[in-house]
């Protein structure tokens, strides 16, 4: 699978990432790289915790990184969850948390397929 076809499979901003990174090497580097964020993970906890005030900025986090590697769905789902917390208390939408997991979910699953395609012969 080509860098571009992971692109196309998530609906990303391919192009728009290309440019801002200027190497389609460093766009696979860092779009990689994302399979070790931890930053979704400490959302969960956040969370869970009820700790409304660092889940916004986790999200806000997320939203951002998303955004930096042309994750156009995730970032969308982010940026719903971000304003959702900006005051620091619960969401109102008791389904962001889960959208966002469900496109996480679907980003790492694509990265991985994409990761096992780089590594074939």
């Amino acid at each position: 699978m080509k860098l571009v076809e992971l692109y196309t499979l998530l609906s990303g901003d391919y192009e728009g990432t290309l440019e801002r990174m200027c190497s389609e090497r460093l766009v696979e580097r860092f779009v990689l790289r994302f399979l070790g964020d931890e930053t979704f993970p400490a959302l969960e906890k956040a969370m869970a915790k009820e700790n409304y005030q660092d889940a916004f900025h986790i999200a806000h986090n997320l939203k951002g990184v998303a955004s930096n590697l042309g994750f156009t769905k995730l970032h969308k789902v982010a940026d719903g969850l971000t304003e959702a917390l900006r005051d620091g208390k619960k969401p109102e939408d008791d389904t962001l948390l889960l959208q966002v997991k469900e496109e996480y979910e679907r980003t790492i699953a694509a990265l991985k397929k994409f990761q096992g395609a780089e590594q074939q012969p």
